[in-house]
């Protein structure tokens, strides 16, 4: 008796064993696949900038230097003065050349009365015509002479070749100044509009030619969007720019491309020696962007998850064109309308069945959406 007990107790041990796996099997058969943000890809209007380093200057940048030596006797003006063209800047010591024009001009008379003295010697044939001729050059010379001193007289008085405003007074009252100093008296910058000077690397330059419109360099540059300059406090100045020339050589010890871009400064906020950053924009007209938490790195390669019809998902090698922020544009690798998971990616494998849960691209995009049309 005890042993058919035991048998039957096995038995039942065994039937309730197979129950439990067949109940267990079940639910995992109808366990939902995890759900996944998906996103369907649409082309999008992108605005890419690059900024680069550059130096301010106003269009005109006049150095005032003296063509006589001397003292300086006055200072007319005041730094951040705005001055015409023909306005005295500085007045120079004049006692010496005057009394060196006094003496030139006494040289003159004698010369002239000389002169007025052979003429009738001349006519009656006392002299020959050469000692006129000779008299005559003399006096020529003096005249010469003369009207140079005067001419440094005047040159005493120094006033400025442009309009524009005073930088900083280099000499003062009192100072020994000649027209060998290698530092000028001032300058006298025109900021009604400035120049910005920036270089690009080979790199940067090449995607220029590229993305710009036209045939020559200055044909580019002429189309060539409005370029934007971030000034030194992080505030962009409210003026748009536009290049205007390039350099269209590599310099061979920078390994750059030099540009210059013109900006309206009406209000003169900036002006020489401002320093800031040139932004430039690239346009990618109707491109495929995807957020870079949607793709993965294997083996060097970035990889992205697509959506199949039956909701399970495959891996997916894209080519990236650029980087913008957080999000990638891509050239090859996923087309319009196909479908990738959005996030999560890590947790993810090939053929993996997911629930999708679908979400549009600009959702995604939302935090960045100051580069998008």
């Amino acid at each position: 008796m005890k042993k058919i007990s035991l048998s039957v107790a096995s038995v039942m041990l065994i039937g309730m064993l197979f129950s439990c796996g067949k109940s267990q099997q079940a639910t995992q058969t109808n366990q939902t696949p995890p759900t996944f943000k998906v996103t369907a890809i649409t082309g999008k209007d992108v605005t890419d900038f690059r900024s680069y380093p550059a130096t301010i200057e106003g269009v005109v940048n006049s150095d005032v230097r003296a063509k006589v030596s001397g003292y300086v006797q006055k200072v007319l003006v005041d730094e951040g003065q705005k001055v015409t063209k023909g306005q005295p800047l500085f007045q120079l010591e004049t006692q010496t050349l005057s009394q060196d024009a006094e003496a030139a001009k006494a040289a003159v008379d004698v010369a002239k009365v000389e002169v007025e003295k052979l003429i009738p010697l001349v006519e009656k044939g006392i002299i020959s015509a050469v000692q006129l001729q000779t008299a005559k050059a003399n006096l020529s010379q003096k005249r010469a002479n003369y009207s140079s001193i005067s001419a440094s007289i005047g040159y005493a008085m120094v006033k400025s070749q442009v309009d524009g405003y005073v930088g900083a007074i280099n000499f003062r009252e009192g100072s020994l100044i000649s027209s060998n100093d290698s530092q000028p008296l001032t300058t006298i910058s025109d900021i009604q509009q400035v120049y910005a000077f920036f270089t690009m690397n080979e790199s940067n330059y090449i995607d220029f030619l590229q993305n710009a419109e036209g045939n020559s360099i200055q044909e580019k540059i002429d189309n060539f969007p409005p370029v934007s300059l971030v000034m030194a406090n992080g505030k962009t100045f409210d003026q748009q720019g536009k290049i205007q020339t390039s350099s269209g050589q590599i310099n061979r010890n920078t390994g750059t491309v030099s540009f210059r871009a013109v900006f309206n400064n009406p209000n003169q906020i900036l002006t020489n020696g401002n320093s800031g950053q040139i932004k430039i924009p690239t346009f990618y007209e109707n491109a495929i962007v995807i957020p870079q938490e949607a793709t993965y790195e294997q083996q060097g390669k970035v990889m992205v998850y697509k959506l199949k019809k039956d909701n399970s998902i495959s891996s997916s090698v894209i080519q990236i064109k650029t980087t913008l922020h957080n999000v990638y544009v891509v050239s090859a690798g996923i087309e319009k309308g196909d479908k990738i998971v959005a996030n999560g990616v890590g947790k993810l494998h090939d053929n993996m069945q997911i629930t999708p849960n679908e979400v549009s691209l600009d959702s995604i995009l939302k935090p960045i959406q100051v580069l998008f049309k």
